[in-house]
């Protein structure tokens, strides 16, 4: 299994902080100086130009999640901080790679880019490079099979994530959501 794979250590954070030079340091910083293992972390403005969100997937076994998220929130910037669970979370990631595929093996690959609704964005003589974007264990699922062919470079993005939006009952009620947020007042 892939190196991505998801299991029971890691937690993913999705942090909402101030568009400002430097807060995306301050927050991998905290990480060093407290010895915390950065599993994912992908970084973006948000719909709102003052704000961007971190996503961060964060390895538990190196430091309590309640630990990781007391430690964010005494960060000035950051104006809120979110747990989601995998259960109740939409997680997409990106993955780029160029695969050995000579006149033998091409159609598999190609086969296989479309089996997973992936792209072909560059072809040489031996080589496709492709491009696919989906959850993270449907990347996983794909790196496993295309490593047989021969990887020659890959790189994927990290996770991104929200919440999974509030369904309503069939009474029409809404449902409860389950992810926990810290905001800071102000």
């Amino acid at each position: 299994m892939s190196m991505y794979g998801t299991d029971k250590r890691h937690h993913t954070l999705t942090v909402l902080v101030e568009n400002k030079s430097g807060v995306l340091a301050r927050v991998a910083s905290l990480f060093s100086r407290r010895g915390y293992n950065i599993f994912s972390l992908a970084v973006a403005p948000s719909d709102n130009p003052k704000f961007s969100r971190i996503t961060i997937v964060v390895d538990v076994e190196s430091a309590p999640l309640d630990q990781i998220m007391k430690q964010l929130d005494k960060l000035i910037p950051v104006v809120s901080i979110r747990e989601l669970d995998p259960a109740d979370a939409r997680e997409r990631e990106l993955l780029l790679a160029t695969v050995e595929a000579g006149p033998d093996t091409r159609g598999q690959v190609i086969q296989l880019v479309g089996v997973f609704e992936g792209k072909i964005v560059d072809v040489g003589p031996a080589h496709l490079s492709v491009m696919l974007a989906g959850a993270p264990s449907k990347l996983d699922d794909f790196e496993d099979l295309i490593r047989g062919y021969g990887i020659v470079e890959m790189q994927r993005t990290g996770r991104v994530a929200l919440p999974m939006l509030d369904r309503v009952d069939h009474r029409g009620q809404p449902a409860t959501g389950t992810a926990d947020t810290t905001e800071k007042a102000g």
